[in-house]
């Protein structure tokens, strides 16, 4: 992948992916008439559909190996082919073995989010990066942990609730410092304890962004929702005041699902706010 890593002072990002993940653009974006659509042709798929990169970001700060987000993870044996789980081999790919891991954070709880955060072998889970403690969001935890939403949102029984019972999940809520560069900011809506991680280090500044926003025309078209955003009004409260720090602060961002390896800056050219790839 060319361009897969970023240095933020004394940070270094790397991006990886699990694969992609192609919607109609209708079924994701259900609210936004397709003809609002033609100023952002280049961000759809020749299909008129919307491709989502699966991304995950590691980050070596302080000494520590942490790895945001663990993409969709695998299958069944017997379940179809799919355009994902990649994640481990290229972790592999890039000299990276799950013991090197010594944390992993979530940016929230979605399905594409926590999908390798564990392994099932002869009917027990088992952590797939063994030697790490599991960090969540205190708002995301108690909201998908219901009993009510466990069936709405299923992966939170087989990726979530078993890091627990392990004794290695652990909660963070605010602005909670992960290392001495690396504090949790957060960006609620998407869902109630949506964290973004922002990077601070020898005078510059980054954020892994998580799913505040999906497709690069919400940098601009900051009220577009899609159906996985659980409060709309406050997704649109939350990613206008992003974009807007974003542009004003010239953040480096790194977006999971905006095209790999997802690094760039949100910019104004001519009267409009966008992405600009790095």
């Amino acid at each position: 992948m060319a361009n897969d890593k970023v240095t933020i002072g004394n940070v270094e990002i790397t991006s990886f992916t699990d694969g992609n993940l192609e919607m109609d653009l209708c079924d994701f974006f259900p609210s936004i008439p397709n003809e609002n659509w033609n100023p952002y042709e280049n961000y759809l798929t020749p299909e008129h559909g919307v491709r989502f990169n699966l991304g995950s970001f590691l980050i070596r700060s302080d000494g520590r190996t942490i790895l945001v987000d663990t993409g969709m993870g695998g299958k069944p044996a017997d379940a179809p082919e799919t355009p994902w789980r990649e994640l481990l081999d290229n972790l592999k790919a890039g000299g990276v073995s799950p013991e090197d891991i010594d944390m992993v954070v979530m940016t929230h709880l979605h399905r594409d989010h926590v999908g390798w955060n564990l392994l099932s072998r002869g009917g027990k889970y088992e952590p797939t990066f063994p030697k790490a403690h599991y960090w969540v969001s205190a708002g995301d935890w108690e909201f998908f942990s219901r009993p009510e939403n466990l069936d709405l949102f299923d992966t939170t029984r087989t990726c979530v609730l078993p890091l627990k019972e392990m004794g290695i999940m652990e909660l963070m809520d605010g602005e909670h410092a992960l290392t001495s560069e690396l504090t949790t900011l957060p960006t609620p809506g998407h869902t109630p304890g949506h964290m973004s991680i922002m990077v601070s280090s020898q005078g510059e500044r980054g954020l892994i962004m998580g799913d505040a926003a999906h497709n690069q025309a919400q940098v601009h078209e900051t009220d577009w929702c899609s159906r996985a955003d659980i409060d709309h009004e406050q997704t649109r409260i939350t990613r206008r005041a992003l974009m807007e720090r974003l542009e004003r602060e010239g953040i480096v961002v790194a977006s999971g699902h905006f095209p790999a390896p997802g690094f760039g800056r949100v910019v104004r050219l001519e009267g409009r706010r966008c992405w600009q790839g790095l």
